[in-house]
């Protein structure tokens, strides 16, 4: 968790709800990017009829955006990247578990 730099939430149909960040975080493009990924995506199943969306990830040159489907929504979190190594599967397991509310209990991350 210590990675993480930002979480946005968005429902089931791609619409943005809530976004948590640290102050680390000065530019909110990134969740711009995220809301066109899941509408791209929208786009791709209805059209191709695909199935079975779990996850995606978008490299920038410092950060990574992982985007997880649960249950009731999309998470997608903004990911401090040092190095250029692609996001573990290990990783993508746990944050489609995580609880983006365990955000709001830590001083570091504020809603906006």
């Amino acid at each position: 968790m210590d990675l993480i730099l930002g979480a946005a939430i968005f429902d089931l149909n791609g619409l943005p709800r809530e976004y948590l960040i640290t102050n680390e975080v000065k530019n909110m493009s990134w969740v711009q990017t995220i809301f066109q990924a899941l509408g791209l995506r929208s786009l791709l199943m209805s059209s191709l009829r695909l199935e079975g969306f779990h996850y995606v990830t978008i490299y920038s040159q410092d950060h990574c955006a992982l985007v997880v489907k649960q249950k009731t929504q999309y998470t997608a979190l903004l990911i401090n990247q040092t190095q250029s190594t692609p996001v573990s599967k290990a990783f993508i397991e746990w944050a489609q578990n995580f609880q983006p509310e365990q955000l709001k209990l830590n001083p570091l991350f504020h809603v906006t």
